[in-house]
């Protein structure tokens, strides 16, 4: 109920970060849905209800003693594609809510398409929401749960529905009910089939249910009001006959039921209480409560019936969400796979360095409103950013290499010396220690840290050099951080006319922490690592799959905004601390942004670093 895929944007939905929203009273970001639950609770709408320690019926749960959960949550995915950031906003809500009130959410599959579905969707669900710090189990009971589970009391509920007058089986072409649906200016006509008796369709449908009729020759359809201005009303379909192995029942069925007709069903057999959606489905909203509401009538299921509720779903611009379009840069080889880091997809986000406490973050921030719109996807990254800027270590990096020689260095430290450098892992918890490198006579530098002639306000190296006005101008002084100050001298260029190597002198007596080590004030400072001891990685500099943030807006084809720069592979050297770093260990490259060690490093092999943000947002305008 929460994969959408992104339509063009409304006209009043601009590409804007998350409004900031009103707090209750223990600090929370307040919605309807927690002004909805507390109601609720305050009113003892649900304090009756009985719990038999599992999903079932009325009678099973009036078997039970009271229930345990204040509030029961549930949710439901589909396991026809890897969950991504849009489900987050649901998995963080359904979870959230019931922890902070003292309920239950469960997990639980709607697996009712058995084309669709297979059992790697349902390993990687049940890992992307753990790893979001999420758990199903309470009360000593696990409450993971499949919808094909209840697919007898399904088929019980459709022949009591029949039974009382409220389904036929419609036997028309879907041409046919189409054209005699009407549309919202039409009302729809009764079909020749609407006057069955309850024996006559009974009789149909068990015949549908033994494969005695073909794939699409019938359908079994609520009874309710071709004339309803609610199209979801006007006799929806209920049944569906498709031979087709399904991953967890087999062949044993060849009926399966749809979707609207199963998910109130699977709500009120697990009590939920209240059940979360995003807006889409609020037209499906009377569906619901007219079958929960035939369903207790006819003594199956427990009243009080659960309340379906709807929040608008959460649209990041330069993102895409349909499932079928994921599915399609998979397939197409546009992206590595479900798990590329560029993908939206939790496995990808996961991958790419996320941490569930950025997206748990992001999520909250986004709050839960009836009111649409968008979210920019730099807000992400800001949630990203105030996660992991007190919790990575820190690491200088060269990702674009060129040589820096120190050409007195022998005559000042001594041939062949060392000089031993150190930083604080993290600058603002000294208890995670320090790091330690070395600098000598040669070291690598970032390419852009040299111009030949600097442009204006250009504060690292260049050599002396005759200014525009004519002026003689002495080369750059600039410190090496957490080391000495180093002043220009020249550079040396290859045959294609590209630096090849940048010369520079020590200036004695400046190194970091030591006594006149400010004597001479600069106004650069560049990272650096050591050619003795810098350790060569590879880092894919990883950024937006799209450059359009409305890619598919307006129906258009997505792929033509793919964005030819979404990864670029370099090498690069990084400080000796980070030789033996373990995959999903996080740094914050100093002057670069954050990077992680790709999970799918080798064991044993170098680490291979992945971009996950700069230190600011490149694309704000």
């Amino acid at each position: 109920m929460t994969s959408p895929s992104h339509g063009a944007p409304a006209a009043t939905a601009a590409a804007t970060p998350a409004a900031e929203t009103a707090t209750d009273a223990a600090g929370r970001p307040s919605n309807f849905l927690r002004q909805i639950i507390e109601h609720d609770l305050e009113r003892g709408s649900y304090a009756q209800r009985r719990w038999a320690g599992s999903p079932g019926d009325a009678a099973h749960q009036a078997a039970g003693g009271p229930d345990p959960a204040r509030v029961r949550l549930r949710f439901p995915p589909e396991p026809n594609g890897y969950l991504h950031i849009g489900h987050a906003k649901s998995i963080c809500l359904n979870f959230g809510l019931a922890q902070e009130y003292g309920g239950v959410c469960h997990l639980r599959f709607d697996d009712t398409n058995p084309e669709k579905e297979e059992q790697e969707y349902v390993d990687a669900i049940v890992d992307a929401v753990r790893w979001l710090g999420f758990d199903w189990r309470a009360h000593g009971t696990e409450h993971l749960y499949y919808a094909s589970h209840y697919f007898d009391f399904m088929y019980r509920a459709a022949e009591a529905l029949i039974e009382a007058g409220h389904a036929y089986v419609d036997e028309q072409t879907a041409e046919q009910m189409r054209a005699t649906r009407g549309d919202f200016n039409t009302p729809g006509t009764d079909s020749p089939f609407r006057s069955r008796t309850p024996a006559e369709n009974l009789e149909r449908f068990r015949a549908m249910r033994d494969g005695q009729l073909p794939d699409g020759a019938a359908v079994l359809r609520a009874r309710i009001d071709m004339a309803s201005p609610n199209i979801n009303l006007r006799d929806p379909s209920l049944y569906r006959i498709r031979r087709a192995t399904h991953h967890n029942t087999g062949d044993r069925w060849c009926i399966y039921p749809m979707y609207t007709f199963a998910h109130p069903i699977e709500d009120a057999l697990e009590n939920i209480t209240h059940s979360i959606c995003t807006l889409e489905f609020e037209d499906q909203r009377p569906f619901y409560d007219w079958l929960l509401e035939r369903l207790i009538e006819a003594g199956l299921l427990s009243a009080p019936p659960p309340r379906q509720y709807e929040f608008a779903r959460l649209n990041v611009t330069y993102v895409i969400t349909s499932k079928r379009k994921l599915r399609q840069l998979v397939d197409e080889g546009h992206v590595s796979g479900w798990d590329d880091p560029r993908m939206p997809t939790l496995a990808g986000l996961r991958r790419r360095g996320y941490t569930p406490e950025a997206i748990r973050l992001f999520c909250e921030r986004s709050g839960a409103s009836k009111a649409g719109g968008w979210i920019d996807y730099g807000s992400l990254e800001i949630a990203l950013r105030d996660d992991l800027d007190e919790k990575a270590a820190r690491a200088m990096a060269v990702l674009d290499p060129v040589k820096l020689v120190i050409t007195n260095w022998d005559e000042v430290m001594g041939a062949g010396a060392l000089d031993a450098c150190s930083a604080p892992v993290h600058p603002h918890h000294p208890d995670m220690g320090r790091r330690s490198f070395q600098l000598g006579r040669e070291l690598w530098i970032e390419r852009s840290d040299y111009a030949a002639v600097p442009p204006k306000g250009f504060f690292r190296l260049f050599p002396p050099h005759t200014a525009a006005d004519g002026t003689a101008r002495p080369g750059n002084k600039v410190r090496l951080k957490y080391g000495h100050v180093i002043e220009c001298t020249g550079a040396t260029l290859d045959a294609n006319g590209q630096v090849a190597e940048v010369q520079a002198l020590l200036v004695p007596d400046t190194k970091s922490g030591t006594p006149g080590a400010d004597a001479i004030k600069v106004k650069g400072v560049i990272t650096w690592v050591g050619a003795s001891d810098g350790v060569p990685v590879q880092v894919h500099l990883y950024d937006r799959l799209f450059a359009d943030p409305h890619p598919d807006a307006g129906g258009r084809d997505f792929l033509e905004a793919l964005n030819p720069e979404s990864l670029r592979t370099v090498r690069a050297l990084v400080e000796p601390a980070l030789a033996q770093a373990a995959p999903g260990s996080r740094f914050q490259f100093e002057r670069h942004g954050y990077f992680v060690v790709d999970t799918a490093t080798p064991a044993g092999a170098a680490p291979v670093f992945n971009r996950i943000t700069g230190l600011k947002d490149s694309w704000a305008r």
